[in-house]
């Protein structure tokens, strides 16, 4: 059994950038990375630009200028000013090559066909430069680098349509466990309805990735074995949820030596989700998760997440961690870190009460994982507890 912090590195450890790539429409690449960096087809902005509706103006000593046009943005014209002349110019507007700076007309009085300054104008003013925000040839979006909204609409303002990005990963499911059945069935005694393959899917389709198959398993090694063939083909990743532990019906551990899956690690000291199982078999990443759903969310965000963040070509370690007071006392003689579904709100972090690991109420409420480390731990209320934010998550 090895610890969280070193299970943690292993996995980034064994990880790398999947080398596929695809070209798409950026309004399909949100959330995805850039398989290589973005060269700037052009500058940005492309011309002298008012950063204010006002006056665009050719300096003298005086402080009254004479209106001799309008251009406003759009208008392709060119207004030749001589010395005291200004134009009445709008946000967005192509700057005349005569004009010096540009005073916003709140600074001003204007009379008929003359204005008025009534503050200090310094050359350049309000004026926003050729290639200022980015130059032609230039690369501002680095290989690896997200595409969230802002993004999409940068390299749509550079005039790009489309962009490289590195494929999602194929990730494919393994639901075991004779207890489970559909919600369509009718409930009977010594059976449950299902709801990891909808956790995990959810949790993917948060990625964007859609999952390739999702494959329900009797508890038989015959059977186990058989899925876990079918589900390495064509797969980056492949999800068991359950019968990793050590029960009489639990087959999992066995199938995947039968199948040769080299052993990263088994087993992590962690609550919840210690009978973790993290493997490989040549390109095949295997997580063998807990069966029971919190156990299973928990080490998706925990270890599985930063993988796939890997294979899409990023660089994150996974969640958002951030030292956040915590809001009550807390005391903990679990000799094993801890994972406990919280909410974090009003900038404080609160514990949530139901954090069995066969509780999914608590998770349904949560938006952030506090983690502790240590063993036998007393929390005073204020004390910085790290808390890693679960995607989404919305901090009032």
């Amino acid at each position: 059994m090895i610890a969280v912090e070193e299970a943690l590195a292993l996995v980034l450890e064994n990880s790398f950038s999947l080398k596929e790539s695809e070209i798409l429409p950026i309004n399909q690449c949100l959330n995805r990375n850039l398989a290589k960096a973005v060269k700037a087809p052009i500058d940005l902005p492309s011309f002298r630009l008012s950063s204010m509706d006002g006056y665009a103006l050719r300096l003298h000593q005086s402080n009254t200028y004479s209106i001799v046009d309008e251009v406003k943005a759009g208008d392709a014209t060119n207004p030749s000013l001589k010395i005291g002349e200004c134009v009445r110019i709008f946000t967005g507007a192509v700057v005349p090559d005569d004009s010096d700076a540009v005073i916003m007309q709140e600074k001003t009085i204007r009379k008929q066909d003359t204005v008025r300054i009534e503050t200090t104008v310094n050359k350049g003013q309000n004026i926003r430069l050729v290639g200022s925000q980015v130059k032609k040839g230039d690369f501002p979006l680095e290989k690896g680098q997200v595409l969230q909204a802002s993004g999409l609409a940068f390299l749509k303002s550079l005039g790009i349509d489309e962009v490289e990005v590195v494929r999602l990963p194929k990730v494919t499911i393994v639901i075991t466990g004779n207890e489970l059945i559909t919600s369509s069935e009718k409930l009977s005694r010594g059976k449950i309805y299902e709801s990891n393959s909808i956790l995990l899917q959810a949790a993917l389709l948060n990625q964007g990735i859609e999952t390739k198959l999702i494959s329900f398993t009797e508890d038989s090694l015959k059977e186990t074995i058989n899925n876990l063939k079918k589900a390495f083909f064509n797969s980056d990743i492949v999800l068991v949820s359950g019968g990793i532990s050590v029960g009489d019906y639990d087959f999992v551990k066995q199938a995947l030596k039968e199948l040769e899956v080299k052993e990263i690690f088994y087993k992590v000291r962690q609550r919840p989700g210690k009978p973790l199982f993290f493997g490989k078999k040549d390109r095949v990443f295997i997580f063998a998760l807990p069966g029971n759903p919190a156990s299973t969310l928990s080490c998706f965000y925990v270890y599985v997440l930063p993988l796939i963040n890997r294979l899409k070509g990023g660089k994150s370690d996974g969640l958002i961690r951030l030292s956040i007071p915590i809001e009550h006392d807390f005391k903990s003689v679990e000799p094993r870190a801890l994972f406990l579904k919280a909410t974090v709100q009003n900038k404080t972090v609160r514990i949530l009460d139901r954090q069995h690991s066969s509780m999914l109420v608590s998770f349904a409420m949560a938006n952030a994982l506090v983690y502790i480390p240590q063993q036998g731990i007393l929390l005073k209320k204020g004390s910085l507890v790290e808390t890693l934010l679960l995607p989404n998550s919305i901090l009032t």
